[in-house]
């Protein structure tokens, strides 16, 4: 079976959980309503086309590798804006200031998100999925729109390096997956230049395919095993937990989810 895989990291990230009142919490690794919104975005589908996002949601299956969950930052968070005048919309931010000026109010919040966080993502299409992987995986090379991670002040900070590979399943996509290194010191980039192939394509023992002396570096301060989350069979990984999650889209415009259940192993393989 066919697996797109590719990776997230940077500085923050904010996989939101159900939001009540102000407090705006995170979860340690992405849900599946926020991959499919990062595959959207580099796939060019704009917000309000529902048909395409319901097909979308309905087409793919995901599993995520967390080799490090990051160490938590919550952020007090404040904002203006005008309180709601009949049907009158504003339809800028300028409009909020300047034309709302008068009813301005400060929204509260505490927003959290992980720092550091490192995921490995891979994604299987089920039967009449508007896109190959393939597709999906020349889409996140060159994305349409932003991605970002959880939220649009939380951006990239390393190419997701996107591959199709056969696997039987989803704990060995994973774990051979050859996600790279994140810091490429001159050095290194040196010892790898002596390791491509004629065809200009890196062999699978440049040190380049793993993590570099530097990242292993800045992830050494979390020492919690290695987790992996998935839907539905992964066919070479055993369920220790069943979980559910509030992730599932039912409408895009509407902002409205569904419950799903979700299987987690913990301790599979090593950093």
């Amino acid at each position: 079976m066919k697996y797109l895989l590719f990776r997230l990291y940077g500085p923050m990230a904010s996989w939101g959980e159900i939001a009540v009142g102000e407090s705006r919490h995170s979860a340690i690794y992405p849900g599946k309503s926020a991959l499919l919104g990062l595959m959207a975005a580099a796939l060019g589908i704009r917000r309000d086309e529902e048909l395409r996002h319901t097909a979308l949601a309905s087409g793919y299956r995901f599993a995520v590798k967390v080799i490090s969950a990051g160490h938590p930052l919550r952020d007090y968070h404040t904002a203006q804006a005008p309180d709601s005048v009949g049907k009158f919309v504003y339809c800028t931010r300028r409009d909020e200031l300047v034309v709302g000026k008068e009813r301005l109010g400060t929204i509260l919040s505490s927003r959290e998100y992980r720092c550091d966080a490192f995921v490995l993502v891979a994604v299987v299409a089920e039967d009449g999925a508007p896109y190959s992987l393939d597709e999906i995986r020349e889409a996140l090379m060159k994305p349409r729109y932003h991605l970002y991670l959880g939220r649009k002040s939380c951006p990239l900070a390393a190419p997701l390096n996107p591959l199709v590979r056969d696997a039987v399943g989803f704990g060995e996509a994973l774990d051979k997956y050859p996600y790279g290194a994140l810091f490429v010191s001159n050095w290194l980039l040196k010892t790898a230049r002596k390791t491509f192939t004629g065809d200009g394509i890196l062999s699978d023992e440049t040190s380049l395919l793993e993590f570099s002396r530097e990242d292993k570096n800045v992830f050494s301060y979390d020492r919690q095993p290695v987790r992996y989350y998935w839907e539905g069979d992964a066919i070479d990984l055993v369920s220790q937990q069943s979980l559910t999650r509030h992730d599932q889209p039912i409408s895009r415009t509407r902002w409205q989810f569904t419950q799903r259940t979700e299987q987690l192993t913990i301790g599979k393989g090593e950093r």
